[in-house]
């Protein structure tokens, strides 16, 4: 089963994939994509690993790479596809469509290793803002990738103030 949940910063959907990933047999394994590049990154991986304490996960550090990675689970919890896709995309000599192309690639394995696959994405389309050339084709890429993931998943996900609203496939179980 892959299911997607995606939310904006700090909505709760975190909480919620791992409750999601908690519902899935053992043993399971949080793939970390963020690179820990400043305090303000540690202080969100602390927090992390802290909220998914004593509920059965090991972790796999994966920034880069996950068609690569041995993920020797029934479980596994991808947080997050937004830090993937910028890590492979701005990897040197790397393109957007490269890098589109390893992460399905990488999920699509993950799919077929484990039983119960969810993945966290965040949603960054609603702001109206004008960016610049290589952020707008970040955006393009997850928004490209969100959508790929959306459309081979059972279940997909939103998350708003904390609240999961179903998008497409059965219960949450």
């Amino acid at each position: 089963m892959l299911i997607l949940v995606v939310g904006g910063a700090a909505c709760g959907k975190s909480a919620f994939a791992e409750s999601l990933a908690c519902q899935g047999a053992l043993p399971r394994v949080y793939i970390a994509t963020m690179q820990a590049m400043d305090e303000e990154c540690e202080i969100r991986i602390a927090r992390h690993r802290e909220m998914r304490a004593g509920k059965g996960f090991s972790t796999l550090e994966c920034p880069l790479g996950l068609a690569d990675a041995d993920i020797p689970a029934k479980t596994a919890l991808l947080e997050c596809l937004s830090n993937l896709a910028a890590n492979e995309m701005f990897a040197p000599g790397m393109t957007p469509q490269k890098a589109k192309q390893n992460i399905l690639n990488g999920i699509d394995l993950l799919c077929r290793r484990c039983e119960r696959v969810v993945i966290v994405s965040n949603e960054i389309f609603c702001d109206g803002i004008d960016y610049d050339a290589s952020t707008q084709a970040y955006r393009v890429l997850l928004a490209q990738l969100n959508r790929a993931i959306a459309e081979r998943a059972d279940c997909v996900f939103e998350v708003v103030h904390g609240i999961p609203i179903r998008h497409k496939g059965g219960t949450h179980e």
